[in-house]
This record gives C-alpha cells, structure tokens and sequence, in this order.
C-alpha cells in the first residue's frame, strides 16, 4: 500500500503552524510525517493495529469489516492514528475539515512526545516500521514454503496466548547475566570426616579409619554432584519466552512465536499507558486549540467534537476524560500548593478550599508525571478524595437479585481500589510456568496467581488446547475455582478438572516407570 505523504498546501501550512506551537509549549518529539489517506485505508490501517503493511491474518479481515461497517453507518470515525516510531507516522482522513485537521495534529504531537519521553516506551524499537514489514515478509515466505493453511492456525494458537508476557521483564532482570552453572575446577579444600573427641590411645577404636575413609568419599561424592535444579528454577512468567526456548517446534514455528512475542512487547506500553497517554494528547490538544490555533469561527465544531470525545457513559470508563481532568488537576494542585504535609495536615475546609500559595509549578510537575508514571501509578499516586467527589466518581457492581449494574460505593477507597484492579494486568489473569516435566513425563504445569476471582473456564480450557499444540504434551493448570485448589488438564483429547488434595492424588507426582 502506498501513500503520498507531501501534503497539501494547506495542510502543510497548518502542521508547520502546529508544530510550532508544540514545541513552544516544551513538546519534545520525533520527525512527525502525516499521510493523508481516505476512509477506507485509514480503517484498514487501523485494522492492522496502524501499520499499513503487516502479515496476512484473518483477525485483520475482520476488524477491518467492523471498523468499515461502524463507519459507513455513522456509529464511529477514525480521527487520529499515530505510530510510535521514529519518524513517527500520523494519519488524516481526506474527508475532515480544517477544524479536525488542526485537532488531529495537536493530538498527535502530545502522542508523540509520550511515545519519546515516557519510561514505559524506552525499551520499544524506534523503527518497528520497518520491523512489521520484515515480520510480514518473513511470514509469508513461511506460508508460501509451508502451506497457508498450516502457518495461518499456527498464528491462531500463537495469537490467543500472546498475552501470556512478562511485561515487567523490561525493567527487572529475572535471570543472572552469567551462566548457571560452575565450570570451573572445584576448590580443592579438603573434605574433614567427622571426628569425634578421644584420647591418643582410644583414637583408633573412637573413629575407626575404615569409617572415616567411608565418610570422606560420600562427603566427596556429595561434593562433585551437580546441584539439582527445577525446570524452570523459578516460576516462569513469560509463558511465550519459555514454550520458544523448551517447546518441540519447527524453526519456522519458534520464528513466528518470536515475531508475535516481539510485537506484543511493543504493543503492552500503549496498553500500560492508555489513560495517560490520552489524556496527555488531550490535554495538549486542548492548550493549544484554545489558546493558539482555533479561530472564532471554528469554535462550535471544535467545541461539538472535542465533547464528543470526551463524554462518558455508564459502564464505561473512558480514558481521555480521566486522563486529561487528572493532568489538570495536578497542574492545578502544584500551581497552588495544594500537596504536602501542611496541605493534608489542614483540618479547616474553608481554608483548604482557598489555598494559594501561588507556586507555579503546575506545568513543570505534569511534564515530571508524563515521564515515570504509567496508569497505575499514575492513579495510584495522584489520585484524592477531593478530585472523586469533583467529578461524581463511583464504583458500580452486578447485583443479582436485579440482575443489573448498580452503584457499590461512593467511598474513595472502594473507587480506587475498583479502579487499580481493573487495570492491574487489565483484569488478566497472571500465569505462571511452574514445572516443564510434571509428573516426571515432561508434561507442562501452570499455576494461575488467585486473586479471589475464579478464572472464566471456558476461556482457560481452550488457552490450555492451544498450548498443549505448542507443547505436544499434557498441560496442566493450578487455580482456584470455588475456594478449593483444582488441577485443570488437556491431554490432547480430553479435558479434566480434578481438586487438588484428593485422595488419590498423590499418583500426580508419581515417577515414570522406567524399565
């Protein structure tokens, strides 16, 4: 797919106009190149996660044809997709007025100062264009090598666990940089049997020489033996790493497990970061619309579609509106010294509600908040009481009785703790490999981190079907479902469900027979 990206006159007008007044602001950004492209390709870049040339999959078909029919029916429309790469790659629809044109441009440069300058994106490539490209090129000499049919469910079952990542593993080492084991040559320290204390003449009969020669090869014996080691040492959390590293796959098969793990690695910020990242392109979209580049006579449009982004529904929680709002409020509490112990300390409502203590820093501390928080933290920290009274904030639960939604709590705790658990791993469960050759057979057990929210079975019995394609052998999965330990399996034709500690259970760790 190919795309003029020399804009026209008065589109280039408008991004220089743009441009100059983010970086005015301190917006600080890649080389930013808009393509100008009409409904339908914009819809079929989005339906390939905003890269124009990715490999074939049905998936992209079919959000293409959702994001096709939304759009032709009036229920949605694509105003801004941004890349982050270096240059980063933004994408105007033909068909948008200039008032769209000018908010689009001041969304994107606030995305693409995140994308360079947020903690969360600093271990993604800067080129993933050219990468996606290669990625694709790659699987289709696969698929044209291999047969279409047989890499494309391949990608099936790569595609449904490629969540299963460790997405702190960018920042913690989880392995030691050098090798497990010693293979340098044993100190050569003596090995003292155990004497016990004698006279010289009951030496002899005390610790007789025969037991101590005895004792001493044991203890050297002991001594020379590798250590024993679990598979993996320790709790696995990057499922997908450990099926390329230990699975029998084709080396075909262990590339496109690679492709879609590197890709889902790329992907996780913008998920880590949505709220923030929205509200941040938001927040400079606004600034610069209001203060700079709109005209009186583009101030209804502007307002009508600036609303419509922000508004919200029940249910719903939409991330421009929390995420602009809070960077304003914080702007607005370091600009007038509503933080600190003096702050929190106050017991005089009237007085805190007229606290000024003109600081000032409000714009400085945002840009602080935009580079080492992603939205957990981010919530997490800044976050008051104050601010969810404010906006009417508060959390919702099903009701069985109705077998409806209703309000659970007004309280700021119970809003904020709703509010980190579903964004805690995005409400996924947390999967770890736990041992690769269970049952001595080198069948595969993982263990899900209960966290008093039973795992949706039918989901968890197919994930299990699709690794035990990769793995080859039975797989197995400890959870919790009813408040009882249970031992979900897939042996290839059957599923079972069994609680752990039957009484038979024991047999599980049962070595295999050997002859």
């Amino acid at each position: 797919m190919f795309f003029n990206t020399n804009l026209p006159p008065h589109l280039r007008v408008l991004k220089d106009e743009i441009e100059g007044y983010a970086r005015d602001y301190g917006l600080d950004f890649y080389e930013t190149i808009f393509e100008v492209v009409d409904a339908d390709d914009l819809n079929e870049i989005a339906a390939y996660g905003g890269f124009p040339t990715r490999y074939p999959h049905w998936s992209f078909g079919m959000a293409y044809e959702e994001l096709k029919k939304s759009y032709d029916y009036g229920l949605s429309k694509i105003y801004e997709m941004v890349i982050n790469n270096d240059p980063c790659y933004a994408y105007l629809m033909r068909c948008n007025h200039t008032v769209d044109q000018k908010l689009v441009m001041a969304h994107v440069y606030g995305h693409c100062d995140f994308f360079k300058n947020n903690a969360y994106f600093a271990h993604t490539t800067r080129k993933m264009m050219d990468e996606i490209a290669n990625h694709g090129a790659r699987i289709r000499r696969y698929a044209e090598r291999f047969g279409e049919d047989d890499v494309e469910a391949f990608m099936d079952r790569c595609q449904s666990i490629d969540d299963l990542i460790d997405i702190h593993s960018v920042a913690i080492r989880r392995r030691p940089e050098g090798s497990r084991f010693d293979f340098n040559e044993q100190s050569q320290e003596e090995v003292e049997p155990n004497r016990f204390k004698s006279k010289d003449y009951m030496e002899d009969y005390i610790n007789p020489p025969e037991v101590l020669r005895a004792q001493e090869a044991e203890a050297r014996k002991q001594k020379s033996k590798p250590p024993e080691m679990n598979f993996p040492e320790r709790p696995e959390k990057d499922v997908l790493l450990f099926l390329i590293e230990h699975a029998p796959l084709h080396s075909w098969q262990r590339d496109v497990l690679s492709i879609v793990r590197d890709e889902a690695y790329y992907f996780y910020p913008q998920a880590q970061t949505k709220i923030m990242n929205e509200g941040w392109a938001s927040f400079w979209h606004s600034t610069i619309m209001t203060t700079k580049a709109l005209a009186p006579s583009e101030l209804i449009d502007y307002a009508d579609h600036h609303s419509g982004t922000m508004a919200t529904s029940g249910g719903r929680l939409n991330p421009y509106k929390l995420g602009i709002e809070l960077l304003r409020d914080v702007e607005e509490r370091w600009n007038t010294g509503r933080f600190g112990p003096e702050y929190d300390d106050c017991d005089d409502l009237n007085a805190k509600s007229k606290w000024d203590k003109q600081l000032g820093l409000g714009r400085q501390k945002i840009f602080e908040v935009r580079k080492v928080h992603n939205d957990i933290t981010f919530i997490d920290t800044y976050l008051t009481p104050e601010f969810c009274a404010r906006h009417k904030m508060f959390s919702f639960n099903y009701a069985d009785q109705t077998q409806n939604y209703v309000i659970e709590s007004r309280e700021f705790q119970k809003i904020k703790q709703r509010l980190l658990f579903s964004l805690t791993n995005f409400g996924k469960p947390w999967i770890y490999v736990l041992n690769g050759n269970f049952r001595n057979r080198g069948e595969l057990l993982l263990k899900h981190e209960f966290n008093g929210i039973d795992l949706k079975l039918n989901h968890a019995r197919d994930v299990l079907v699709h690794i035990h394609k990769l793995w080859a052998r039975p797989v197995h999965l400890e959870t919790v479902i009813d408040g009882k330990g249970t031992l979900i399996s897939f042996d290839g034709s059957e599923h079972m469900q069994k609680t752990i500690g039957d009484p038979d259970d024991s047999k599980r760790n049962t070595p295999a027979k050997t002859r």
